[in-house]
């Protein structure tokens, strides 16, 4: 019998009159001062999501800086743009350039990790991020080139690496998260992606080789109106293929990732339809063209509270008496020394 007797949902309690006024203030600063304010309005967005997710009636938040993010973000636009002029000036040049930031980058995301797990809380108490600079470099740069080398075949196995690493490596005080992952279960979301995505790809192949032999037989315009009207065929399976691939991966792998999950003793799980995110998608989609993007904020709070609200933790015992032993191995052996996690590149 499972003694998880108690589920403990998250609640998200933000408005979207609300965030809009965030989201138009801060597009509207970023656009005056060039970008530079985008450091400052992600702090604002963050603590905005951060203060009002809900745990147990007890909110998290987030203490980043902005003038670290933007540090990150001039590190990276910098690095971006020596790529770029290298490329112009000697081809030779650019590759040196692109190896180089390819060798530094697993090392910068690494930093972002950190510095985004040592900037959240919850009760208090910050979370931390234990993944070695090693596993950085396995995941972000390794595996992606095995995925080049395998045409695609590899790719399940990177995203299991990845979320492995930012969920197994991080911790909440001194208590260890653990990720559980199946990677069978992720070759079998994307298995089965895959061949939904293959099928659909044939129906493109086929309608646009009809249009192309229907055309044949006909005059200069009816040939332009066939093609037309097959184009357009293809351009809405491909919609409709990305509408019911894309939402039905995020959810299962969503559920999978928090399916394994745990802190000590406590267990997480998620519900997340493929079918609702899949409604919820289009929905956003549709508001956002038809208000010409100022639904966009309520779009991203919408598809942001329903997969926070899938999500549950399975207390063991109860979660006062842990916060109590967390809050009690912190002040009797002091709490971590954390390093000055300064750089965030926006993983």
């Amino acid at each position: 019998m499972d003694k998880h007797t108690t589920t403990l949902p998250v609640t998200f309690t933000g408005q979207g009159r609300d965030y809009f006024g965030i989201w138009a203030v801060n597009l509207l600063l970023t656009v005056l001062t060039l970008g530079i304010y985008s450091a400052w309005a992600k702090v604002r967005r963050m603590h905005f999501f951060y203060r009002h997710t809900r745990l147990a009636g007890a909110a998290f938040d987030y203490h980043g800086e902005p003038l670290s993010i933007l540090k990150g973000r001039t590190l990276a636009f910098l690095m971006f743009m020596g790529h770029q002029l290298s490329a112009e000036a000697e081809p030779l040049l650019a590759v040196l350039v692109l190896v180089i930031l390819l060798a530094v980058m697993p090392w910068l995301l690494h930093r972002s990790l950190c510095f985004r797990m040592h900037n959240s809380s919850f009760r208090g108490l910050r979370f931390v991020f234990r993944g070695s600079v090693k596993q950085a470099y396995v995941v972000f740069l390794g595996l992606p080139l095995l995925i080049v080398v395998s045409l695609g075949l590899a790719f399940p196995l990177w995203i299991h690496a990845l979320k492995v690493y930012q969920y197994g490596s991080s911790g909440f005080g001194r208590s260890e998260f653990q990720c559980a992952l199946s990677r069978g279960e992720i070759y079998r979301v994307y298995l089965a992606a895959g061949i939904v995505t293959v099928v659909g790809a044939g129906v493109i192949i086929l309608l646009l080789g009809l249009g192309v032999a229907e055309g044949l037989s006909l005059d200069e315009e009816a040939r332009r109106q066939a093609l037309t009207i097959v184009g357009s065929a293809a351009l809405f399976v491909v919609f409709a293929m990305m509408l019911c691939v894309a939402p039905f991966v995020a959810a299962r792998v969503q559920n999978a990732v928090w399916g394994g999950l745990s802190l000590g003793p406590h267990r997480f799980v998620s519900a997340v339809s493929g079918r609702r995110l899949a409604f919820i998608t289009l929905t956003n989609l549709l508001g956002v063209v038809f208000s010409l993007g100022l639904y966009r904020p309520f779009a991203e709070l919408r598809l942001m509270k329903y997969r926070l609200e899938s999500i549950s933790m399975l207390p063991d015992g109860n979660l006062d008496d842990f916060m109590a032993r967390t809050e009690a191995d912190l002040a009797a052996l002091g709490e971590e020394a954390a390093e000055m996690f300064d750089v965030d590149v926006g993983l």
